[in-house]
């Protein structure tokens, strides 16, 4: 689709909030590529944006046309609803209207961020995306794969894990086209992988000895209690670990496929770039 959007909002900036993380990152790059001033949404950026200081976000939303919300640490998030409540009404209040929210797949809190958003009157698309195929190269399973041993509480459910460079190109289609307001776009890859199939896939592309092992939930919070992770982010990422990873999500969706009229990216091909871009040399 050609660039619209009222002229991408008259080329006002882009807000990306978490501008430096998986998602966020890969957006701003293509918003820049495309000729789109961009700002970023984070506690090190100028203005700085912090979920937990609101005070500054008036600042960050000043003269901004469009914007990407991602929610951290996660939708799931104790309070998460409320703040992008608090989000959405300060950006609509200074004229920000063109709104996409980053969502979770089987995550009932962030389905009531997602209604927070689809009831605010902005010209609002919602991406709800499934695991990122960049957890095991950037996020929380990279120290495994460099170990050689992904350990996790999650068993033989099947999982349609996304790239977040798919996850990227439909945030920018949703930002910058006409076409995709009112949408809620679910995005996943093309197929169902256990955590064991794709920690197989990565053995494969890397050469090296990676094995997966299933751990009880205790043995999961001692193990990340001993490195010192807080309680309340290890009891997030147990959440995330059994009852998002419970079967609910077992299923694909065409997210991808409806927004760009394409197919998504497998995980096996995900698999051999990381490798090759020595995101697991170690």
């Amino acid at each position: 689709m050609t660039p619209s959007a009222s002229s991408m909002q008259e080329r006002k900036p882009i807000l990306v909030v978490g501008g430096t993380g998986k998602t966020g990152r890969r957006v701003a790059e293509r918003l820049v590529a495309r000729g789109v001033p961009v700002r970023i949404g984070s506690r090190s950026a100028n203005p700085a944006f912090d979920w937990e200081d609101p005070s500054g976000w008036a600042a960050a939303l000043d003269g901004v046309g469009a914007a990407y919300i991602t929610y951290y640490p996660d939708l799931a998030a104790p309070g998460a609803p409320e703040a992008v409540r608090a989000l959405v009404g300060q950006a609509l209040a200074r004229g920000v209207r063109r709104l996409v929210l980053l969502s979770g797949r089987g995550e009932e809190e962030a389905q009531q961020a997602e209604r927070v958003l689809q009831d605010s009157g902005a010209e609002w698309t919602v991406v709800r995306a499934s695991w990122f195929n960049q957890n095991f190269s950037e996020g929380a399973v990279l120290e495994g794969v460099l170990a050689g041993e992904i350990a996790l509480p999650a068993g033989e459910i099947g999982e349609p894990f996304v790239d977040t460079d798919d996850i990227a190109d439909v945030v920018v289609a949703a930002l910058t086209e006409d076409g995709h307001v009112g949408q809620l776009y679910e995005v996943t890859g093309p197929r169902l992988l256990t955590f064991a199939e794709a920690t197989a896939e990565i053995a494969r592309a890397t050469g090296r000895s990676v094995r997966y092992t299933r751990v009880s939930a205790e043995e999961f919070t001692t193990t990340l209690a001993r490195q010192g992770i807080p309680a309340d982010f290890t009891g997030l990422l147990l959440y995330l670990f059994t009852t998002v990873l419970d079967g609910r999500n077992a299923r694909l969706a065409d997210g991808v496929q409806r927004a760009l009229g394409r197919a998504p990216k497998d995980f096996a091909d995900y698999a051999r770039d990381a490798a090759a871009s020595g995101a697991w040399a170690g």
